[in-house]
This record gives C-alpha cells, structure tokens and sequence, in this order.
C-alpha cells in the first residue's frame, strides 16, 4: 500500500525562504500594462438599496437586464423591503464600502485577456446581492458580468452557516478575481470530450494553467482554491499521488466515481487511505495543471497549442515527472 506523506512541519528558516520566494511575483509586461482596456464597473446593488419607490422606473430604464420582465413592479418593490436582503446589503456595504481594488485587478485581469486573445471584448460588471447564490457567484450574459458580492463576505461569516465548509472556504473578497478569471478561461478552451479520467485532469489543467497566465500577480494556492497549507501538502505529496494514480491504473479509467473522488469540489480527496482527510478536494485539477505546465515548458508550445493538444497526446508529451 502506497502511504502518501503526512505534512511536515517547516523549519523557521525553511518557511522564511519559502515566503520570500512567494513574494517575488512575476511583473506584469508592460506591453500588456499598456494596453487601453479597463473594467468598468456598476455598483447596481448600492443604486437598488438606496433608490426610492419612485426612482424604480428610471433604475430599471439604466438597467433593463437585471429586472427581468416577467416580474412586476410589486416584485421589485417588495425586495426593496425584504428584511433579508436589507441584512445582506448592510454586510456588503461593510466588506465593499468601494469596489476600487477590485476594479484594477479586474482590468489587469481583462488586459491580459485582450494581449492573449486580441478578439477579447470587456463585459460590462454589475455588482449585485444574489441572495448568497453560491454556486453561480458570478454570472457572464453576452457583454455583461454580474457579480453577487453576498457571496464574497469572509469564510466565517454568520450568513454562510450551513453551507459546507469545503465551499465556504472559498466565499472570501481574495476569489473574486480568480473567479472571474476562471469564468472567462472556459471561453478559450475546447470542452472536454475525452471521458477518461486523464482528460478531465487535462481539462481542469488547462483551466488552472490559462488562469495563472491571466492573473500573473496571484499566488498559485489562490488560483487553486487552496489555503497556503493545503497547497504546502500538495507539494510534498505531489510524487506519492502521482504513483498511487498510475500503480492503480486509472488514468485512462472512464468510470464517474473518480472524477466525484479527485476532480469534483469536495472536502477532500478520496484516495481511500487513512490519510484522506489531510488531503484537499480536486487534486486531480492540480496534478492536470502540472502536466500542462510539463507539456509548455517541455515543447515551447504556443498557447493555442497547449489549449487545443488532446489530452492523451498532452500527457505523452508533457514527460510530466513530479518533483521529489
């Protein structure tokens, strides 16, 4: 049985040099720096709160997209009085008194977009209260992003009792960016047609490895979801997880149970040893990330040919060896 290492803890000066390395960010090319595009945002959700029954006409004039029209004004008006939604606003008015930072790294984030795929057109943001939709916190419709800011108010806030911890881990200001940016990758990479577990890997690789190209100033554990701890046993492991996939022969393995067990957002994973609960959800999309990252650094690939490469031929390429 293979037994996959418990975290080890970090000398002081072991974690001194660690953090040192983390805060030497790449910079950002000035050719993309330059180029002229920027977020331009809407604070829907403060213009909503704040406007008076009179005013509804004119609001749903500047934004015709977000009052569907099947609902009438009664609807509306009766949100306007919903003492839940009033709560949320008030905890979102605290955690985003003004959205400015998020606003630059937005447009940093869109920048690199434009310099990668120069068709790239800036969708118009509306920050909105969602009624703390978690699972889809952040919307793109055509030429418009809607982020619900409830769901971005800290792990630990009240609002989010109840909902798993694995998920609301993540309900952080910290992923708004990320999040956008995994949204937007999808647009650029060819669905996953291989069923095998090895092509979702390669899939959710690209996803991560396109994300780390658009958001060159966040830290990979951000990019991955992960807390700086999760993604420190990722590292140390990363080799024993490796043999467990191939001695068990399941690279090329159709059955569903593992893409619930190592590529679905979960606790974590499930490799059916002791050591299960030490380990964080989707390390599948991790080990992915790593054999793309092999395959472009390996073959000098564009990135239209690392987005494209199917996966089997990406692996076999890649000479993907994880580090010891």
């Amino acid at each position: 049985m293979i037994l996959i290492k418990r975290p080890l803890l970090l000398s002081f000066a072991a974690l001194s040099l660690w953090l040192v390395g983390c805060s030497d960010s790449p910079k950002v090319k000035p050719e993309i720096e330059a180029l002229a595009i920027e977020a331009q945002v809407d604070r829907f959700d403060q213009k909503f709160a704040s406007a008076s029954d009179a005013d509804l006409s004119a609001l749903k004039a500047e934004f015709p997209s977000l009052f569907p029209a099947q609902y009438p004004d009664e609807f509306w008006l009766e949100k306007k009085r919903d003492t839940l939604l009033l709560a949320l606003n008030q905890e979102v008015d605290a955690k985003f008194p003004d959205f400015d930072d998020y606003q630059q790294d937005l447009s940093l984030l869109f920048k690199h977009l434009k310099h990668y795929f120069p068709t790239f057109e800036a969708p118009r943001i509306y920050t909105v209260i969602s009624e703390v939709d978690y699972k889809d916190p952040i919307l793109v419709f055509g030429k418009e992003m809607i982020i619900g800011l409830d769901n971005y108010l800290g792990a630990d806030h009240p609002f989010y009792q109840g909902i798993p911890l694995y998920i609301s881990a993540n309900m952080r200001p910290e992923q708004i960016v990320p999040d956008a940016a995994s949204l937007l990758a999808k647009n650029y990479i060819p669905p996953a047609r291989d069923r095998s577990f090895l092509g979702q890997m390669i899939y959710h690789g690209k996803l991560l490895y396109l994300e780390s190209l658009l958001l060159p100033l966040e830290s990979e554990h951000e990019i991955m979801g992960y807390t700086e701890a999760q993604w420190q046993w990722t590292l140390e492991n990363e080799q024993d997880i490796w043999r467990y996939f191939v001695e068990r022969e399941v690279l090329f393995n159709t059955d569903p149970k593992l893409m619930n067990r190592f590529i679905s957002p979960a606790p974590f994973s499930k490799f059916y040893l002791e050591i299960d609960n030490e380990s964080p959800g989707r390390i599948g999309r991790y080990m992915g990330w790593q054999m793309v990252k092999a395959y472009a650094e390996n073959t000098g690939a564009s990135l239209g040919e690392v987005l494209s490469k199917p996966a089997a031929e990406l692996y076999q390429q890649s000479k993907y060896k994880p580090s010891k």
